[in-house]
């Protein structure tokens, strides 16, 4: 599979889109000038407790006080409050954890107010954007990622991703991470570090130590709230996730950027620093490389497939609902396969939509009805195919006895909308549209009023190309029986962007306004 990364970088906006065989399947925005991202750490303060919600708001610099949750606390909670206040207070004034006691991990079911007090101060992590009227949301397990493995202190777990099939390849990475690692700090190892070498990990895992140790310099004396350590700017860190050699390409349209990502790459991944392309056309990036028009047929609530079936995408407070129907080019063949071909292009669909959305919580999909038991297993086991792909953590459910599947996502950042839809001209999005039988007497009544209150030399009236055209129908039209009139020649100019029913009048260059 071709993989290609887009990124555009103007007026202060970072737009990155992710392109697998030339199908737009992510697409992210991010302010540069944000000081909020997903994986920040901040060293925060409680300001309120909230037993019926067994959760707390913490300060962490933002408009918005921060939400954390008893069940984002962790068991370590404890070791994030000592190591935080022993830091701050300067009675740990090492970085590394030899020396540090771990604490007694808080119980599983308890209450916010049994761990944490008001003004406790703790070193706490953003796990998710703001959402509607929500604040961030936080977490006090801190991870520093890296490429290859991922620091998680005051812990000594050693877990390897589930992607790593080889027992010998889990065996051998579990082994030379438990003879580098720092005592006190767990480590997750990721999928890329497949069949890497020791030097590689090791010289790694040296660079989330150095991370480590600036967040603890800052601790020192340190007051509520701050930020500790950033997470790297959204291009950077979706590099580090995603990279990997079926990457083609990287196209950036920004100076500053390219150089900051190919610095990247040499450092980290030198045998990918050729795929980086720098854009200089004359077009915005989107739109020299298909990816605007992609956009714009991607985000409407109907997506149409090639077989001419169509998916609706409807959003309700509670979940998202898909609908999946044949169309009126369904093929001529008995109804179960036929249904099984539509469902199997449509849940290929329903997965790009749900990564290119970033679709979160609760996804309900009604497919078109099977009665096979086979076919059903097959389009559930293919749906988990399609979304193999996804980042997010999720979770997919067969087929119920009503021919729903519910997929569960895990929400981080707000859903990606962009309105397809242009405004309507006449009525600018209102629905109220004046009728159009009575708009020549309504345009007639209010020029005769300009005409009689106001000292107008040169009176002229703009309209669509349609009104225009209806006025000056015929030799006895509009314009010839004002002249008769009125004793004044009246100017009509066609504007093809002005609404259908809607009008302007004129002196000379100067808008007359009708109050």
């Amino acid at each position: 599979m071709d993989k290609e990364l887009v990124i555009s970088s103007q007026n202060g906006v970072m737009e990155i889109a992710l392109l697998e065989n030339k199908k737009l399947v992510e697409l992210h925005k991010q302010k540069t000038e944000s000081v909020y991202n997903v994986g920040d750490v901040f060293l925060g303060q409680v300001r309120k407790l909230m037993p019926g919600l067994n959760a707390a708001f913490v300060d962490i610099g933002h408009l918005k006080e921060a939400f954390l949750h008893y069940t984002d606390m962790g068991p370590l909670l404890n070791s994030n409050k000592k190591f935080t206040r022993e830091s701050v207070s300067g009675a740990q004034s090492n970085p590394f954890l030899d020396q540090f006691e771990i604490q007694e991990e808080i119980n599983k079911h308890g209450k916010v107010a049994q761990v944490l007090e008001k003004k406790n101060m703790l070193l706490v992590q953003i796990v998710k954007e703001p959402i509607s009227t929500k604040g961030h949301r936080l977490s006090c397990e801190i991870t520093v990622p890296g490429r290859f493995i991922v620091l998680t202190p005051f812990n000594n777990t050693i877990a390897i991703s589930k992607k790593i099939n080889s027992v010998e390849e889990r065996e051998r990475l579990f082994k030379l991470i438990e003879s580098i690692r720092p005592k006190n700090f767990g480590v997750v190892v990721r999928t890329a570090a497949e069949n890497k070498k020791v030097a590689e990990l090791h010289e790694e895992m040296n660079l989330l130590m150095d991370r480590w140790k600036g967040l603890h310099a800052q601790l020192l004396k340190a007051k509520p709230p701050i930020k500790l350590l950033s997470e790297l700017d959204k291009a950077s860190s979706l590099i580090r996730d995603i990279l990997n050699s079926s990457f083609n390409a990287i196209h950036v349209d920004s100076k500053e950027l390219y150089h900051s990502i190919k610095d990247y790459l040499q450092l980290n991944l030198p045998e990918k620093a050729d795929i980086l392309q720098y854009f200089n056309g004359s077009k915005h990036i989107f739109d020299a490389l298909g990816i605007k028009r992609q956009i714009k047929s991607s985000f409407g609530n109907t997506s149409t497939l090639t077989s001419g079936a169509y998916i609706v995408v409807e959003r309700t407070e509670a979940m998202h609902v898909i609908d999946v129907n044949s169309g009126p080019k369904a093929q001529k063949m008995d109804q179960e396969a036929a249904s099984l071909q539509v469902n199997l292009e449509a849940a290929e669909e329903i997965a790009r939509q749900i990564r290119l959305r970033d679709i979160g919580g609760l996804i309900v999909i009604d497919f078109i009805d099977q009665k096979n038991a086979d076919n059903k297993l097959m389009l559930y086991n293919s749906m988990k195919k399609y979304m193999e792909n996804d980042r997010s953590q999720h979770t997919i459910l067969p087929l119920s006895k009503f021919g729903l599947m519910q997929i569960t996502r895990q929400r981080a950042r707000p859903e990606m909308t962009i309105d397809s839809a242009e405004m309507c001209p006449s009525c600018k999005g209102s629905g109220k549209v004046t009728p159009t039988i009575l708009l020549v007497d309504t345009l007639i009544s209010q020029m005769e009023f300009i005409l009689k209150t106001k000292p107008v030399k040169n009176l002229s009236i703009e309209a669509h190309p349609f009104v225009i055209a209806y006025l000056r129908k015929g030799i006895y039209n509009y314009p010839v029986k004002w002249y008769l009139k009125y004793q004044k020649w009246i100017k009509l100019r066609e504007n093809q962007d002005m609404g259908l029913i809607s009008y302007k009048f004129y002196d000379g260059q100067e808008e007359i306004r009708m109050m």
